[in-house]
């Protein structure tokens, strides 16, 4: 199943161009303001997950955070976005993995995900993402899915809606909820689709 993810990731970026895939932000206000939320340190360890050839990476950098690492399926999507960056590429980590397979060596203060998370459609694959970030990180989460308003799939795949009550019940164990958004994401073709947009922290005990 895994292969066959990767497989259809690889054909989506070496294919298409950012104004043809809907998830497409030139600015991505909302993830930046929950970063901004956290008040990180300019060293805070920051992880994109599913980051692909978005921009997010783009305004951490532009913002002088030193500690940016960028996980996607897609090999092709990481080559996008290195070759956008050009010589600031070399100052993040870049790692090409399923989330359902990475095993980080390192802990993180901030774990963002726009639009991963709710293409993950089995127990089992929600129970591995979701032991991954509990042990992978010391500070918060940014997660943002399809809310119950928003479409049921996605890229020709199903994807699972969430409410804010759903999407803290899945992090319970482990994170508490602080904060939830709605928005309505304009994509490039002029569509709408609305996502739910929450923070956590991650419990100390």
């Amino acid at each position: 199943m895994g292969s066959d993810r990767k497989k259809h990731w690889e054909t989506v970026y070496e294919t298409k161009n950012p104004d043809e895939i809907s998830w497409t932000q030139q600015m991505p206000k909302t993830s930046l303001e929950f970063i901004h939320s956290f008040g990180l340190k300019k060293t805070a360890k920051i992880i994109d997950i599913g980051g692909g050839d978005s921009k997010l990476v783009d305004h951490l950098l532009d913002e002088g955070f030193e500690n940016i690492t960028v996980l996607d399926i897609s090999a092709k999507a990481l080559e996008k976005s290195q070759k956008r960056l050009g010589d600031q590429a070399t100052k993040v980590n870049w790692v090409v993995s399923d989330i359902t397979e990475f095993k980080p060596k390192t802990t993180f203060d901030v774990w963002h995900d726009r639009a991963t998370f709710h293409f993950l459609t089995t127990a089992e694959q929600i129970e591995k993402y979701i032991t991954t970030a509990r042990n992978s990180v010391s500070g918060f989460l940014a997660i943002a899915t399809f809310s119950v308003n928003g479409p049921a799939k996605c890229s020709g795949l199903e994807i699972k809606q969430y409410n804010e009550e759903k999407l803290a019940t899945e992090f319970k164990k482990g994170f508490d909820k602080i904060r939830c958004v709605t928005e309505d994401h304009k994509t490039p073709f002029h569509t709408t689709q609305n996502f739910l947009f929450c923070s956590f922290k991650k419990q100390l005990n």
